[in-house]
């Protein structure tokens, strides 16, 4: 991942912010309210193993909308721009400019809202879903959107065969923490079946469905005998296309 988004064995990045509350703020809990929604009402779940009629649904919201829609836009900031925001502001910044750029909203519409909420805080939000929006959102909720996957082929590899992760061209959008590029780990579980992601990553190799492993790294391979605790074992789950035979 880019330097932003996975800060495995970085130094001198302090301080670390030990916040335990999931939301800080009561506005946080609006924007986690909204990622929610459209992932319930994301298009893509007309082809999820739960049959949902989202195609249906009474709304205009019809785009794919996921988690890795949310991580494309966060990981594709400015780095120095990244670390200037709190967590749901980077959540705030992804979704709306999703808005604007599928052109759900126009800029100056979503300038003068923000303008009216800033002079009148306790004015009338928008109003709450429609039943049928509503069912789906608990709908989904409850039964969520599963990567299993039909797939004819078979595992690459097995447990307790030696691997070293790869080292794929950067993309705007990645599954492989960037402290294990070039690193060997062995297998210790292959996971039944097969999985899609959400969106195909292109160069990086990952989208249609493949097998996941679990891979165990030592820790020393990673990061060094200086920096690393004695007989400490890392563990990732990957997709195949992260992982090559040793040379």
């Amino acid at each position: 991942m880019k330097l932003q988004h996975y800060l495995g064995g970085l130094e001198n990045l302090g301080p670390v912010d030990f916040e335990k509350k999931v939301f800080v703020q009561e506005w946080e809990k609006r924007i986690f309210g909204i990622h929610t929604v459209m992932m319930a009402e994301s298009a893509h779940l007309i082809n999820a193993l739960p049959k949902y009629s989202v195609d249906t649904l009474p709304t205009a919201f019809k785009s794919d909308w996921t988690w890795a829609s949310l991580r494309t836009g966060a990981e594709g900031m400015q780095p120095f721009e990244y670390f200037k925001f709190r967590y749901y502001e980077k959540w705030l910044g992804g979704i709306s400019g999703f808005f604007v750029s599928s052109g759900y909203i126009e800029p100056d519409e979503l300038n003068t809202r923000v303008d009216h909420y800033r002079q009148e805080p306790d004015a009338p939000l928008p109003d709450k879903p429609s039943a049928p929006i509503r069912d789906q959102i608990v709908r989904y909720l409850m039964e969520g959107d599963s990567g299993l996957r039909p797939y004819a082929g078979a595992p690459l590899f097995y447990q307790g065969d030696g691997v070293v992760i790869g080292d794929p061209v950067a993309v705007d959008h990645t599954r492989l923490p960037g402290y294990l590029r070039n690193k060997p780990g062995k297998i210790v579980e292959v996971y039944p079946g097969a999985y899609a992601y959400f969106v195909n990553t292109g160069l990086d190799g990952i989208g249609e469905p493949m097998p996941v492993y679990r891979v165990a790294f030592d820790a020393v391979d990673i990061w060094g005998e200086e920096k690393s605790e004695p007989n400490t074992t890392i563990y990732a789950d990957l997709f195949e296309a992260y992982l090559q035979p040793p040379s």
